[in-house]
């Protein structure tokens, strides 16, 4: 299966409700001033929030097209097209990142969102590109954390470095840096407990596993990637407001666009936050994190072939 089947497979319930709605506001009617109000309507219900459905609603508007237009699929040619020039800015190239040497890469985010497994996919996608890998496992609240991110070492054959049950997070993260600093590990991928954003106590103790490792290195860690389940809608927008307030991200992975998720989320997001896409996650399958293609998402999402 090529990369876009593998896009609109996995979006096919998020493309399904998107593409119907605009067939059912654009088929039987000519484009008027009540038609984009319901098509602004239906982005906003669709999570891309309602300063994005406002702007998309005003491009619409300019588009060069008859105005006579009811053809519903030139409709959704037209849009799947703009959104993939507004979100190629976002897309990040994943085979290039954590290039410095011993690159130390901190993967956090709130409970739930699938941080752990979005690092074993990570690892294996450096692993199958010629890079070593080491995990760091600095979730020591969770002995199923720990569990679950030793089998996904066992699995792709990489050094992982663990510790106690509740053992200091920073510890472990300290330690994973300077493992991959000594024996020149390409990247060190390090798990970090999953916080609600409004946990004061949990998010300084995230700030000083940030701290702790530009002891071994000012320029650690050299990406801060927060992961963002796409179901959770519009609360994604405050996770990446208060974890920026630690440290910068310099990064995201959407994970959930197979299951109920609108997609919308994911430009709501990049627009408000200008942080490119990591990756993104369509499935529960090792394969199935993918590097973010702009193209691909947004003609996926509206059911359109390439």
């Amino acid at each position: 299966m090529g990369l876009f089947d593998k896009f609109k497979t996995g979006l096919g319930k998020s493309s399904s409700g998107l593409a119907d709605g605009i067939k059912n506001i654009f088929s039987t009617k000519k484009i008027n001033a009540e038609i984009l109000d319901e098509f602004e309507e239906l982005l906003i219900s669709s999570d891309v929030g309602i300063e994005v459905a406002k702007e998309l609603k005003k491009d619409f508007e300019t588009f060069k097209i008859d105005k006579k237009l009811d053809d519903h699929k030139e409709i959704l040619k037209l849009l799947a097209d703009k959104l993939a020039i507004d979100l190629q800015k976002y897309e990040k190239d994943l085979s290039m990142m954590g290039n410095a040497k011993s690159a130390v890469i901190v993967v956090s985010g709130v409970n739930g969102v699938g941080k752990t497994t979005s690092i074993g996919k990570l690892g294996k996608y450096f692993k199958n590109n010629n890079r070593s890998v080491v995990f760091g496992a600095a979730d020591t609240f969770r002995a199923a954390a720990i569990d679950q991110l030793q089998v996904w070492a066992a699995r792709i054959k990489v050094d992982i470095i663990k510790s106690e049950i509740n053992s200091d997070p920073a510890s472990v993260a300290f330690k994973t840096a300077e493992f991959a600093k000594k024996n020149e590990i390409d990247v060190a991928l390090i798990d970090t407990a999953g916080r609600l954003q409004n946990k004061k106590n949990l998010m300084e103790e995230y700030r000083k596993i940030i701290n702790v490792l530009k002891k071994i290195d000012q320029s650690y860690p050299n990406e801060v990637i927060l992961v963002i389940d796409a179901t959770t809608g519009q609360n994604a927008l405050s996770q990446v407001e208060e974890f920026s307030k630690i440290h910068n991200l310099t990064g995201l992975i959407i994970t959930k666009l197979d299951s109920s998720a609108k997609g919308g989320i994911l430009l709501a997001v990049c627009k408000k936050f200008n942080l490119p896409i990591v990756a993104i996650g369509m499935g529960e399958k090792e394969d199935d994190l993918h590097p973010f293609n702009a193209e691909y998402f947004s003609k996926a999402l509206l059911g359109i072939d390439v």
